[in-house]
């Protein structure tokens, strides 16, 4: 009997089917396809505008699938809805509390300013990211600076450099230094970004509130999109309005943690500038790929020293290792704006 089951077992007699392979997107995909048009409608417009366009192309690339695809989105669903607990809840607070705890309140900031979501517009100004560029510059270019740095703040990264590129040039530093001191914002100004959306036929929801301003991690975010020349420009222009901001923007346009996109012989110019009391603790502060970057740029026998001295200097003070990273990274922007090695490849922008 065992000989026979195992014959079927090879021939694929009585063995269950095989389950169809299906990504989270093509599930997300197929789920809305069995909602209702208003359901999904519903759905979709709490959506992004990227995840909408992303959406809306795998929809049409599933919508032939069958019973066996269908079932196992549905078990799938079924399984995380079971699972699902308050576990969530002001998770950002947690969050932000543990990086603070591990990491210091700077690099806690810079870390939160980077990976979590993105602020959400007041519902009445939800239209804003769904605009095309031009749209948006054609209605704020004979605005107030400040209108113009507060739609910015509602826009994505890569949306508000888009607009800054095409406001006048004259005009572009004066917004970014607006956008880095914005505070709370009145309810009567985002009221006028209202007006000037209803001017454009956008549709209205609720009540104007209250917003805050970008930090420079954010500004840093989109310096970098802007290009090198505009970026350079736009700093040392806000350089001599306010130094600290300047240099608040700067340091997160390009981090130590960025060295690791240098090439090979950058790189190791880079290092080459940089004593071991500096290098040593700002290592301690290194993820591992870029420790090892940073060795394979040295000698066996200086690799060897360095990461001796790591060992031997045991625990180092948070503090010093941000400041002999800002160090480092002070020295590596010197070389870039000396032409001696580059920062962010052989094009425009910035890494």
């Amino acid at each position: 009997m065992a000989d026979v089951m195992e014959k079927s077992a090879d021939n694929g007699v009585n063995a269950a089917p095989a389950r169809p392979n299906i990504g989270d997107e093509q599930a997300a995909a197929i789920l809305l396809l069995l909602f209702s048009e208003d359901e999904a409608a519903q759905i979709l417009s709490r959506l992004e505008p990227d995840e909408v366009q992303q959406l809306s192309k795998v929809m049409y690339s599933v919508a032939d699938i069958g019973a066996p695809e269908i079932n196992v989105v549905l078990d799938r669903f079924v399984d995380r809805a079971r699972h699902r607990t308050t576990v969530g809840y002001k998770a950002d607070l947690q969050i932000e509390s543990m990086l603070t705890a591990a990491l210091g309140e700077q690099r806690a900031e810079a870390i939160v300013s980077r990976t979590a979501p993105k602020k959400k517009a007041a519902p009445n100004l939800e239209p804003l990211k769904w605009m095309a560029s031009k749209d948006i510059v054609a209605m704020i270019e004979d605005e107030h600076p400040q209108i113009a740095a507060l739609v910015l703040s509602f826009l994505s990264s890569d949306s508000a450099a888009e607009v800054l590129k095409l406001l006048p040039e004259s005009e572009q530093d004066d917004i970014v230094y607006r956008l880095a001191t914005l505070g709370k914002v009145s309810t009567d100004a985002i009221g006028t970004i209202e007006q000037l959306l209803n001017a454009f036929h956008a549709p209205q929801a609720s009540a104007p509130v209250e917003t805050g301003g970008n930090s420079a991690s954010e500004i840093a975010a989109i310096m970098n999109l802007i290009g090198k020349k505009q970026s350079k420009r736009v700093i040392k222009s806000l350089a001599k309005r306010d130094k600290g901001i300047a240099g608040a923007i700067e340091d997160q346009m390009f981090t130590f943690a960025d060295l690791v996109t240098l090439e090979v012989k950058d790189l190791g110019t880079v290092m080459r500038g940089v004593d071991n009391d500096s290098l040593v603790p700002a290592l301690k502060g290194a993820d591992d790929q870029l420790r090892e970057r940073i060795l394979s740029c040295m000698s066996s026998r200086a690799a060897q020293t360095l990461e001796d001295e790591i060992e031997e200097r045991g625990p180092i003070p948070m503090a010093d290792v941000i400041e002999a990273q800002r160090q480092v990274v002070a020295h590596a922007r010197k070389l870039a704006d000396n032409g001696e090695i580059v920062i962010g490849g052989s094009s425009d922008e910035y890494l």
